[in-house]
């Protein structure tokens, strides 16, 4: 029997209603990544991990002149996707860690919520560094496991999901970007609700 990656597995099931879904969930990460990204005037963007579009979707409307892609490794995820995003959006399938893109091809790599599904994230960092053009911005949000929600559900879903890999604290975030490279970052936590919040790192390439 193929052996399927569990990642794509889990969301190819759950592609056709993961916006309604997850409304809440993508509503906030998205939201939270959107405040903190800056995109220049007809700048290149890739967005790692782009699941059903929807951060892409809102890029699209606030920077209507960005040349836009995107990455996944779910088929069904990107099918979505291509039916929410303007016509002109580059999206591919793959993984983070082996971006079918040339050195320097981008001004922005943004990942959203991808980072507690990848077993070797310092590689997957320096991937899309690589990607990055000179004085470009990598910025990464995921949960943040200083807060105790995304504790206990780090826990629950190491144990049940295969799928899962695992989140991180802000010290712990910190580490593996300056083991990939990136001593010097921005990281801000951001409380969602009394238990629950996220953290987004900021990269400079240099």
């Amino acid at each position: 029997m193929e052996n399927v990656d569990p990642v794509v597995k889990e969301y190819a099931q759950a592609a056709k209603d993961y916006d309604e879904k997850w409304a809440f969930y993508v509503e906030a990460t998205t939201r939270e990544t959107l405040k903190r990204l800056q995109v220049p005037s007809a700048g290149q963007v890739l967005d790692a991990g782009c699941g059903t579009g929807e951060l892409l979707s809102r890029i699209a409307g606030q920077y209507p002149q960005a040349h836009l892609s995107g990455i996944d490794p779910v088929p069904e995820m990107l099918a979505v996707a291509r039916n929410k995003l303007p016509g002109g959006v580059e999206l591919r399938v793959g993984y983070a860690n082996a971006l079918p893109w040339p050195d320097e091809s981008f001004d922005v790599v943004v990942s959203c919520n991808m980072f507690n599904y990848i077993t070797h994230p310092v590689p997957a960092i320096r991937e899309m560094t690589r990607v990055l053009r000179r004085a470009g911005k990598l910025v990464v949000t995921d949960w943040c496991d200083d807060y105790l929600a995304c504790r206990i559900c780090n826990i629950y879903l190491r144990l049940t999901n295969r799928a899962y890999y695992k989140t991180y604290r802000q010290h712990e975030c910190l580490a593996l970007l300056a083991e990939a490279g990136h001593p010097d970052v921005q990281i801000e936590r951001c409380k969602i609700n009394w238990l629950w919040g996220l953290m987004t790192a900021v990269v400079v390439k240099s």
